[in-house]
């Protein structure tokens, strides 16, 4: 486990502002040490609000953002809000953290074994997303974009292995099935019940099924995915977009490119 990680700090979490010709390069604080001694390598810094130093850092090829207070005695490892509930880790994170390039991942992801649902004619929009049979999150994912399936969007489902023994078989038998799109939406509509391996599925009698999965699993790592679900898109300008985890239903029309589809699941609010 990367230092950081032990210290709560996430990886995929940013906070910037652009940087300002006033500011005053400052050496590494001593509250740093322990984080540069165990590996971490300081990237640059940043003047952030409220009197904080932001300093952009990366371990094993990942980048985050911790901020040291006006004294250099406090650490903060974390997201910030502002006032007005602002998330300034979001509106900051293309500003300071360099955006790795995509373009090869992309290109993995268009040759995993994925299940295309939706609107696979007259598509008007594809994304990609990582999904694990047990994930709960992922089950919120596929009732929210039913809409959009219907106005056009083809979703192109990956089955990845992450969460438990049965998440291995649950995702064999979708994609060994002849109808791989009825047997993917048979598992989500029986999502959280019994379910027991029929005859055949297994790692031992599917090796090559299997072997397919965990490349699924490393291609949702060469983008940098730390958990299910996780989505995959272009937006109108060709720029590869990467979502980790359930996205707000306010997030959808931007990363299907399509107009905001109602919704009326209760078991959906919760994503308002």
């Amino acid at each position: 486990m990367h230092y950081l990680e032990k210290t709560g700090c996430a990886f995929g979490l940013a906070l910037a502002a652009s940087v300002s010709p006033v500011f005053a390069a400052q050496p590494v604080p001593p509250v740093l040490n322990a984080a540069v001694s165990a590996g971490v390598k300081v990237v640059k810094q940043f003047p952030a609000p409220s009197g904080l130093t932001g300093w952009v850092v990366s371990q094993g090829g990942k980048h985050s953002i911790v901020y040291t207070t006006a004294d250099k005695k406090t650490l903060i490892a974390g997201m910030l809000v502002d006032e007005r509930g602002q998330n300034l880790s979001a509106l900051h994170e293309a500003a300071q953290v360099p955006q790795p390039d995509l373009s090869a991942a992309f290109r993995q992801l268009e040759k995993t074994a994925y299940v295309a649902e939706g609107s696979t004619r007259n598509t008007k929009s594809v994304i990609y997303a990582f999904v694990d049979a047990n994930c709960p999150y992922c089950h919120s994912m596929w009732q929210a974009v039913q809409p959009y399936e219907a106005a056009g969007l083809e979703v192109r489902w990956i089955p990845v292995a992450t969460l438990g023994p049965t998440s291995m078989p649950k995702a064999i038998e979708v994609l060994a099935a002849a109808d791989k799109v009825a047997a993917f939406r048979r598992m989500q509509e029986n999502h959280g019940k019994p379910w027991t391996a029929p005859a055949g599925i297994a790692e031992t009698s599917q090796p090559a099924i299997a072997a397919t999965i965990r490349k699924n699993g490393e291609v949702m790592d060469s983008f940098g995915i730390g958990g299910t679900p996780g989505v995959v898109w272009r937006d109108k300008q060709g720029k590869t977009r990467v979502k980790s985890g359930m996205p707000r239903l306010s997030e959808l029309p931007a990363m299907t490119g399509l107009p905001e589809q109602r919704n009326t699941n209760s078991a959906l609010e919760k994503f308002m």
